[in-house]
């Protein structure tokens, strides 16, 4: 027994709704992988600054000074300044570079400390004014032709006016 010849009609709609089948499939496979591409793109857009910003924050580098103790100008007997400080520095290298140079690092300040009177330390805006005239003293290049500190910071850990 033979098989009876199939209707043409039937044979068309199968062909093209298995056509249909297939464009659908297809359609949602581009647009999940759309998605999908998209979502990796923005995730990796906001993972990108995160990892920047870690890199950038590095810990400065604090670089405790010995205590100074100086006289200061005085019309009214003698005062003195008792004072210690620690610096900070980008890095490091800064870091060894200052305590290389130690010996120019102490006659500056010693000489801007003995400079000042009792009176003008006592304020907030006198040790605001000590604070940056440090720093300028501190970053002052060591040689002629070297370039200069890089002292971000000065903090007193220790100020006492007699």
């Amino acid at each position: 027994m033979s098989k009876a010849p199939e209707n043409p009609a039937n044979a068309s709609n199968t062909g093209k709704s298995k056509r249909k089948l297939l464009v659908i499939i297809a359609a949602a496979v581009v647009l999940l992988a759309g998605i999908g591409g998209g979502a990796a793109y923005f995730l990796s857009k906001k993972k990108a600054p995160e990892k920047e910003h870690k890199e950038e924050a590095k810990a400065p580098v604090f670089l405790p000074l010995e205590p100074f103790v100086v006289n200061l100008q005085s019309e009214f007997g003698e005062k003195y300044l008792q004072v210690q400080m620690t610096l900070q520095v980008p890095d490091e290298a800064q870091s060894t570079l200052i305590k290389a140079n130690l010996p120019q690092v102490k006659s500056r300040l010693i000489m801007l400390l003995s400079s000042k009177s009792a009176e003008g330390l006592l304020t907030p805006e006198g040790k605001d004014t000590l604070i940056q005239e440090i720093t300028t003293q501190v970053n002052l290049p060591f040689n002629p032709k070297a370039d200069p500190q890089k002292v971000s910071g000065v903090f007193f850990t220790s100020f006492v006016v007699q």
